[in-house]
């Protein structure tokens, strides 16, 4: 990695859980250059604008997101303990090497939705990749007769993500953590269930 690689590197490791903390409109110049304690012309030498600081932000935070699981789940045997893994880490996500702020993908589909189509398209994109991974296990639980085989394996994938989404972003706005771990609960009754 040349010199230039290594300072994009930087910016984008120092910026990416302001983005996922304050999202793309409450992160300013200011914030990146508190952050990397760069000036604005070397965080725009390497960027040309904060959408590109932001875009790259959110694929180190998403990358961060899929290896915390994706760790977790290499530790596991079965598909169902697999998807399990889900439950664990989104039920207790500050004790993984999480992305600070939380789920990258909800922070970021909330917020982008109506006010900025390019993370909004990186958001769905990592929204497809993971249903993607999860009906990938769901087949192989099915071709291994660990999982009934009237599955549909793309509803399955499509319920979870929403769940666990769902359950994450009604707790962080009530402030009520009781609602994660019941919409949690029923997430491993749901799975274990499959």
């Amino acid at each position: 990695m040349n010199k230039a690689e290594k300072t994009r590197q930087f910016i984008i490791e120092k910026t990416a859980p302001i983005f996922n903390v304050k999202g793309y409109s409450g992160t300013s110049i200011n914030d990146m250059i508190s952050a990397t304690g760069l000036t604005k012309g070397s965080i725009y030498g390497n960027f040309r604008n904060k959408d590109e600081v932001a875009l790259a932000a959110f694929d180190f935070n998403l990358k961060q997101m899929f290896s915390a699981v994706q760790a977790e789940m290499a530790t596991r045997k079965t598909v169902k303990e697999k998807l399990l893994v889900y439950v664990e880490i989104y039920e207790n996500f500050l004790t993984y090497p999480f992305p600070e702020g939380g789920c990258p993908i909800l922070n970021t589909s909330v917020e982008a939705d109506d006010t900025h189509p390019e993370l909004r398209a990186k958001a769905a994109e990592a929204i497809f990749t993971w249903k993607t991974k999860i009906e990938n296990l769901i087949k192989k639980g099915v071709a291994d007769n660990e999982l009934s085989a009237a599955l549909d394996p793309d509803e399955v994938a499509i319920t979870l993500i929403a769940l666990v989404e769902g359950g994450i972003m009604i707790s962080k706005v009530t402030g009520k953590l009781q609602y994660r771990r019941a919409i949690m609960k029923a997430v491993k009754k749901m799975i274990e269930a499959l």
